[in-house]
């Protein structure tokens, strides 16, 4: 039994051993025949798809060739239009130049047949010309310079003649033009009218509060008219009074801080020193406002603040009814548009139309005119020298260096004169024109003498014996000078001179 064992224990290890390897070798061939089976089925795909490359080439190529044929055949189409075309275009070419050198042969007689006719005309003209010469007795020469001096003197007298002409016109057309221009500015502009007053009333509530503005023992009255240098006048009209000063902004003052202390009731010298200070510093600031609002709506900038305190004190100014302001504003608008028509420096004439009259808002002792003192005013401010002279000259107090000048002396004169511009008191205004009449009469010669037209027009009659037509000319040139020199008045005055003769006989 353990022989069997010990015999029958290695069999069987011998055994599993061939088993295992008998397996091994089967499975070995299996992979084999598996692998060898994957490469068939790979060789077949690949062959199928080589013929369905190759099949897919095939057909591109044909289609390729079939597209290239069509082109070919198109480009072969075109070809042949083109080769038609420039058969066409070389045959049309051809004509052409038939044509041409036919033309050119015709021009080739016609410039031949001009040549010998050009040569015919100039023979004829040298007989011509030798058969004048023989006729006249004169050269070419001798008569081409008479010919030449006789088309001067009538081209300078045609010349002449259109200057004239055109001087008449010029000047018919420069009269129109300046009556258009000055016209226009005058229709455009338009002011109130304000009171030429040097007092002012303040109305009361009721006839008691006259006790209390005068105090115990006119100390209230005493105390407004000390700090606001004014004159308060208390009478018998009722629920009234009066502020009475020749300095329109003091005057103004002295109306506000009144005005308040009524309208407060607290009145003793203590209330009217703060109030007067308080109005007193917003009157100044109204200036400066004032001053400031119309340099703004002119367009003007760079203004000192002394210059535009100048213009806003005389926003408190007037002249014969004109607000002095509103009077600068209005000469500025219309240098501004006759600048613009004459074309010379609009901005130059604006400013300096409106700071003609600065020297009427300040305050000095000098005993120069306005215009003196505007001029010193503007040479502080560092104004140009053509703005200078214009202020100085718009009375003609100096002579104008530029025509900005001249311009602020239209515009200051139209401002002036316009209808409805200035009102005068009656007095004045007939001593004026009693004053017109009494210069007239003066003369010798003259028989008498009518103011007319608000006193615009001054119609003298003189002797007709005694006065001559010279005489009468040169009589109105004085008598015109005369007034110039002896009176004040806006605007301008025509003086006219009347020189008739009458004959009378009676039929019996």
């Amino acid at each position: 039994m353990e022989l069997w064992l010990i015999i029958g224990l290695p069999l069987t290890g011998i055994l599993g051993w061939l088993l295992r390897w008998l397996y091994a070798r089967f499975q070995l061939s299996s992979s084999e025949q598996r692998a060898n089976r994957i490469i068939h089925d790979a060789i077949k795909d690949a062959e199928a798809k080589k013929r369905d490359i190759l099949l897919e080439t095939k057909e591109q190529l044909i289609r390729e060739r079939g597209q290239l044929e069509n082109e070919t055949r198109e480009r072969r189409s075109e070809l042949q239009r083109l080769e038609r075309r420039l058969l066409q275009k070389e045959e049309n070419l051809e004509k052409r130049l038939i044509t041409l050198e036919k033309q050119e042969r015709n021009l080739q007689n016609r410039e031949r047949q001009c040549v010998e006719r050009e040569e015919q005309i100039l023979s004829d003209q040298e007989k011509c010309k030798k058969e004048l010469e023989k006729l006249s007795g004169l050269s070419a020469a001798d008569a081409k310079k008479l010919l030449i001096q006789s088309l001067e003197n009538e081209a300078k007298h045609d010349a002449q003649v259109s200057i004239n002409r055109i001087e008449q016109e010029a000047g018919l057309i420069a009269d129109k033009k300046a009556r258009d221009i000055i016209i226009s500015t005058i229709q455009r502009m338009a002011t109130e009218i304000c009171s030429e007053v040097t007092v002012a009333t303040v109305s009361l509530p009721n006839d008691e509060m006259k006790g209390r503005i005068i105090g115990r023992e006119g100390r209230n009255i005493r105390a407004l008219e000390t700090l606001a240098g004014v004159d308060i006048i208390i009478d018998d009209t009722p629920e009234a009074v009066v502020i009475s000063c020749f300095d329109p902004i003091r005057k103004e003052i002295a109306r506000i801080s009144l005005e308040r202390l009524i309208a407060d009731g607290r009145i003793h010298p203590a209330r009217i020193e703060e109030i007067v200070q308080k109005v007193t510093k917003e009157v100044s600031q109204t200036i400066y406002e004032k001053g400031e609002h119309i340099l703004f709506e002119l367009g003007i900038h760079d203004m000192p603040p002394e210059g535009v305190k100048a213009l806003g004190r005389l926003y408190f100014r007037t002249s014969y009814g004109q607000n002095v302001l509103d009077h600068s504003k209005e000469v500025a608008v219309i240098a501004g548009m006759i600048a613009s028509e004459i074309n010379v420096n609009s901005a130059v004439a604006k400013r300096a139309a409106l700071l003609h009259d600065i020297g009427k808002g300040i305050e000095t002792n000098s005993e120069g005119n306005h215009a003196e003192v505007g001029m010193d005013l503007a040479k502080r401010l560092g104004e140009d020298e053509i703005i200078i002279n214009a202020i100085g000259a718009h009375h003609n107090d100096i002579e104008p260096i530029s025509a900005e000048a001249i311009v602020v002396q239209i515009a200051d004169e139209i401002s002036a004169a316009r209808p409805g511009a200035r009102k005068e008191s009656l007095d004045n205004y007939i001593k004026r024109l009693e004053n017109l009449e009494k210069i007239a009469e003066s003369f010798e010669g003259v028989e008498k003498s009518y103011a007319i037209q608000a006193g615009r027009e001054l119609r003298i009659l003189v002797n007709n014996d005694a006065v001559t037509d010279e005489d009468a000319k040169m009589l109105a040139k004085e008598i015109a000078k005369r007034i110039e020199n002896e009176l004040s008045y806006p605007g301008r005055i025509k003086v006219t001179m009347i020189r008739e003769t009458r004959i009378i006989e009676y039929a019996r």
